[in-house]
């Protein structure tokens, strides 16, 4: 950090009493001024990539979570379509009919005898967001993402994560009543016809495997909408690291203007010194508004 710059009385004693002896003492006091706001920036900015890197963390344990669940929901979906596969090669399974399920409602009679889900409807996002997943969902380079990414707001990312978390959640309150009579048709059958039973569960099956897979799809979404948010977190942190850097050179500058502004004061080739002291200052203000306003 600049500390405060105080001129000798002696050396004021000696500056030309003229607009020139102005600009030549406040020189160092302004560009020490200059160089603690050029300090405080470079901490704020690090302190934001510092924050970003933080949250890239968080986001990351998130979408770890989500394909978590993709895994083990396919790992389900496959097992049911070995029991399914194993339960065919060993047995007769004869066609479950509606009449078995009594009075259940449409969405339970077209799971268990047409093998028909409730619509899952995919969450649908804006036009850049859905760029940028497909090139993550195709495994594009990194640069190519990266890209992508630079055209992706925010909010747009904010709004695609709950879009997609809406759509896994109305999948889930749809397939509640499926699951549910599943559980008491499959308590009620099992004592009963053994023909009757295998049907209803071949068509569980089939129902388990077909929900296991509507449902990772989902997740997959939602983790891969956070694996966007993730590069967009870390590339906000590479920026204002970046920024902090280039701060921290400017004001290393202007501390040299209050050294050569200093010396200027105190020797006899003014003119010369405080040339040298007037480029420098210009140049570490120059620097430091191009990285505000560009980098």
């Amino acid at each position: 950090m600049a500390k405060q710059v105080e001129i000798p009385e002696s050396l004021k004693a000696d500056l030309p009493p003229n607009k020139w002896g102005k600009i030549l003492a406040s020189t160092p006091i302004v560009m020490a001024v200059i160089a603690t706001m050029l300090a405080g920036l470079a901490s704020s900015e690090m302190t934001k990539a510092q924050y970003d890197r933080s949250l890239a963390a968080q986001l990351q344990s998130k979408a770890g979570d989500q394909w978590s669940y993709y895994q083990a929901k396919k790992l389900r979906g496959s097992e049911a379509r070995n029991a399914l596969d194993v339960l065919a090669a060993t047995t007769e399974i004869p066609p479950l009919a509606a009449t078995v399920l009594g009075d259940a409602d449409a969405a339970t009679m077209a799971a268990f005898t047409k093998n028909e889900l409730p619509k899952a409807s995919p969450p649908k996002f804006e036009d850049n967001v859905q760029t940028a997943l497909d090139a993550l969902g195709n495994s594009a380079p990194e640069r190519e993402i990266a890209a992508d990414l630079t055209r992706v707001k925010d909010t747009d990312l904010a709004e695609a994560l709950i879009a997609a978390q809406k759509a896994a959640l109305d999948f889930d309150n749809a397939t509640k009543s499926i699951n549910k009579n599943s559980d008491k048709f499959d308590d009620a059958l099992m004592g009963g016809d053994q023909n009757t039973f295998r049907a209803f569960s071949a068509a569980r099956l089939r129902y388990t495997a077909a929900r296991y897979d509507a449902e990772s799809r989902l997740n997959q979404t939602i983790a891969s909408v956070y694996e966007l948010q993730v590069r967009q977190s870390n590339a906000s942190a590479e920026k204002h690291h970046t920024r902090s850097g280039k701060f921290f050179y400017g004001m290393l500058a202007a501390q040299l203007t209050v050294i050569i502004a200093t010396f200027a004061i105190a020797a006899r080739q003014r003119n010369f010194l405080w040339s040298v002291a007037a480029a420098a200052g210009l140049a570490a203000v120059s620097f430091s508004i191009y990285v505000f306003l560009y980098v």
